[in-house]
């Protein structure tokens, strides 16, 4: 369908279409805010939580995606048509481990600039389930006294399912079988229904304070620096890399820094 604009342009509505695809990592969008400056001349850094950012992916919100392009029509117009999409992303499952990237840079005529807001994220329990559509609807937790009514290819099935298919395999007698799975049903599979994650590794990117403060155009990604933060499983304690130095540090820290690469973990996932 094609109208004329205002500009005397031809303006064509495209019917919608849906493309499926896998994803390694999600890219998020942080959205630009006003810096301000502090008493001493550096910039107040502003804040966004990450489930702000993440309506790009709850199966609702629509963003345009090259707007305006200009597409040959066949005519010889050098012009060409002018296309105006929109899109909306909907994520029909999650992996056991999820990777965020969080777009901070970009350029802008000869010069690379950075996005600084801090975007504010739990490192606990951070719950997705929002933001899924499973086809079929989501699953339900099998009773205990179902679990029981189940063949040996059904407890299998049941233990393969949900990526567990060492337990199935290891299992010789059904009872052995049975309990593994009753096990799995009350310990770890609600976890895995309710798409809850854990963060394990962060990665920031840091610009020294003096960028900003003496009013020159300079390169973040020459004058900043990258930091990674992980967790050690066996303590729960949080570390602070950097090169060769390691240090110590607390989650309350890592939620609010400027971070460029947030991986999670599913609860209740096969380690």
């Amino acid at each position: 369908e094609t109208h004329q604009s205002l500009a005397n342009e031809t303006v064509i509505v495209e019917d919608e279409t849906v493309t499926e695809t896998d994803f390694l990592q999600l890219t998020l969008d942080i959205p630009e805010k006003p810096l301000f400056k502090d008493e001493d001349g550096g910039l107040v850094i502003p804040q966004e939580p990450l489930v702000n950012v993440l309506r790009k992916f709850d199966g609702v919100s629509f963003g345009d995606v090259l707007a305006m392009q200009q597409q040959p029509t066949g005519k010889n117009d050098s012009n060409g048509t002018i296309v105006s999409k929109k899109r909306r992303y909907r994520l029909k499952k999650l992996p056991n481990y999820l990777i965020l990237h969080l777009s901070r840079f970009k350029r802008n005529g000869f010069f690379v600039e950075k996005n600084p807001t801090i975007v504010m994220f739990p490192v606990k329990n951070f719950d997705l389930s929002s933001y899924v559509f499973p086809e079929g609807g989501r699953d339900k937790v099998p009773t205990e006294e179902e679990v029981k009514g189940m063949s040996t290819k059904e407890l299998k099935n049941l233990l393969i399912k949900y990526d567990r298919a060492d337990l199935a395999n290891n299992a010789i007698e059904k009872n052995e079988l049975l309990q593994h799975c009753l096990d799995f049903v009350s310990t770890s599979l609600p976890d895995l229904l309710a798409d809850k994650y854990d963060l394990v590794a962060n990665i920031t990117h840091d610009i020294p304070v003096e960028v900003g403060r003496e009013g020159k155009q300079r390169n973040p990604l020459e004058e900043g620096s990258y930091r990674c933060h992980v967790q050690h499983k066996a303590t729960g304690q949080w570390y602070e890399i950097q090169d060769l130095n390691v240090r110590e540090t607390m989650p309350q820290l890592i939620g609010v820094s400027e971070s460029y690469l947030l991986i999670f973990e599913r609860k209740g996932a096969a380690k």
